[in-house]
């Protein structure tokens, strides 16, 4: 179980990456999109041909590079997931490694397959397999205001926040990135940071050695204190 558990995060977030755009797909038509908490956390059915988050690259093999790229970071994510738990890695690292592995795993499986299963994939792409597009639907457009006309370049024109659209395995990996981020100094501290707790700690149990040597050569034992007659 020392390195199941992450495995299985892993998973769960994979059924339910893949569980909410099988729904989407075969219950919602493309570009549908309904009200979840008013007007600010909609589901809007969209494909994304692209990397995450509604970017897109613009050329033919694109699609299969992007794929490929994906399938050879899991496979080296599974590895690495493997390897840092049995060194007993932090675990909060091992947790934030899990989420980003389950998000490129969770995205691999729509570039690999959906092309093939629901011939999703964009139209001038040159073969089905490993050009799927990916499903997006979780549509979070907090809040829009128009510049002023004075503004250079923007005046006049639209901004909305936060107009990405996107999925649960995009989410993954920008939790789990994040989470490495903000902890990175908890996760992996310096080693001379190391070395000197280590030190303190070696220390610290060889000065209590010595205090407990020295409080029974004061105090003595029980032959110590009887004289024989």
């Amino acid at each position: 179980m020392k390195y199941y558990k992450y495995y299985l995060l892993t998973l769960g977030i994979i059924i339910l990456d893949q569980g909410a755009k099988l729904l989407v797909h075969y219950n919602m038509h493309l570009y549908e999109e309904f009200n979840v908490l008013g007007d600010w956390f909609r589901i809007h059915y969209i494909l994304n041909e692209g990397i995450a988050f509604g970017l897109k690259a613009d050329w033919l093999y694109s699609k299969v590079v992007l794929t490929s790229f994906r399938l050879l970071a899991s496979g080296v994510g599974v590895f690495l997931l493997y390897k840092y738990a049995r060194k007993n890695m932090h675990q909060g690292a091992l947790w934030a490694g899990a989420l980003i592995l389950a998000g490129a795993i969770g995205n691999l499986i729509d570039s690999m397959f959906y092309g093939v299963i629901f011939e999703n994939m964009p139209y001038d792409s040159p073969f089905a397999f490993m050009n799927g597009q990916v499903v997006d639907m979780l549509y979070f457009p907090l809040f829009s205001f128009n510049w002023p006309e004075w503004m250079p370049y923007v005046g006049g024109s639209s901004f909305h926040f936060f107009n990405a659209i996107f999925n649960v395995a995009d989410s993954s990996i920008f939790i789990g990135v994040m989470i490495l981020l903000i902890w990175q100094k908890r996760f992996f501290p310096e080693p001379k940071k190391v070395e000197q707790e280590a030190e303190k700690i070696s220390n610290s149990s060889e000065q209590q050695d010595a205090d407990l040597h020295l409080q029974s050569a004061i105090e003595g034992t029980e032959d110590d204190c009887c004289v024989p007659e």
